[in-house]
């Protein structure tokens, strides 16, 4: 092993512990499955920029919720959730808003197509079920393909809103949708019906915002953390953030505000504080390069290589 690394067992000592209990899925996900590629091999994934700071619901918010706002700093998110048109029954359905890690994982796919093709126009069939079983190692048959189809249709039906604050109390509003139009397809068999895109196309703007303002991921490590909403955000958190803080000047981030970017599910400061440690470890085994710290007052950050290095981006 290299010098500079850092033995997996070093920094997994709230998660593994030392009784040889079998592995959870969890453990043997973040243990298991390859880790990050070197360079030479490394497959990328991208988010928005201004995703990473912002993020969608971690849990089902229920049918009846049709608005989801969070905000961070002096960045906004409104999540307004959507309607498909399903001709054969000649109806306009209500489709809920995107929830848990699959619309995540698939709109850092959605992305790396979009910048791979250099087109807002995306096929999807092929692509995805690829991306599914290569990246998620996930059965590409059954439930499992129709959830990650649900929350693809739940993306791409809903509406997005940027707001931004100013100096002097001025307030700006970016108004538009991600996608701006899909098509469905609709299976035969009701008791199999999922309404699913099977293309996209993103809008103009929000191509046009990706082309300059995407956050290279590493893909390995994305598999690794797929089964965490928060572990998703928080990791592209800092890759949007850590190679950009000041090397001789260190960020810091009091716990009141982590709470308010990630912990929109907690009541509780202890609670979250709690999960947000724990799922932090769990970004570090995959993110081995990122240099922070937590204490009783918050997270200090370091300036730290991005996950994906500028050479391979040259690359590819």
């Amino acid at each position: 092993m290299p010098k500079d690394l850092t033995p997996v067992s070093a920094i997994l000592p709230a998660i593994i512990k030392p009784e040889h209990k079998p592995l959870t899925p969890i453990q043997e996900r973040l243990l298991t499955l390859p880790l990050p590629a070197d360079d030479d091999e490394a497959a990328i994934l991208y988010q928005h920029s201004v995703l990473c700071q912002t993020c969608m619901p971690y849990r089902d918010p229920g049918d009846d919720k049709r608005a989801w706002q969070r905000t961070n700093g002096l960045v906004s998110l409104l999540i307004q959730a959507g309607k498909a048109y399903d001709a054969p029954g000649d109806a306009w359905i209500d489709v809920g808003l995107p929830h848990g890690p699959k619309p995540r994982l698939v709109l850092y796919h959605l992305n790396a197509e979009a910048l791979r093709t250099q087109s807002p126009l995306l096929e999807l069939e092929d692509s995805l079920t690829a991306f599914v079983k290569r990246t998620l190692g996930l059965d590409v048959g059954g439930r499992t393909i129709r959830t990650v189809k649900d929350q693809l249709t739940r993306l791409a039906s809903a509406d997005f809103r940027f707001g931004m604050g100013g100096r002097e109390g001025r307030s700006v509003t970016i108004k538009g949708s991600v996608i701006d139009g899909f098509e469905l397809w609709t299976p035969k068999n009701d008791k199999q019906r999922v309404l699913w895109p099977t293309t996209v196309q993103f809008s103009r703007n929000y191509f046009e915002s990706l082309m300059q303002h995407a956050v290279p991921l590493n893909e390995a490590a994305v598999a690794r953390l797929s089964h965490s909403a928060m572990g998703l955000d928080v990791y592209t958190w800092l890759a949007q953030r850590l190679h950009r803080v000041a090397p001789n000047k260190p960020g810091f981030i009091p716990w009141v505000s982590l709470k308010a970017q990630f912990g929109c599910d907690y009541k509780r400061m202890v609670d979250f504080r709690r999960v947000f440690t724990r799922t932090l470890k769990q970004v570090k085994v995959v993110y081995r390069e990122a240099k922070f710290a937590l204490d009783g007052k918050g997270m200090r950050v370091h300036n730290s290589p991005p996950p994906v290095s500028r050479r391979l981006l040259q690359i590819k």
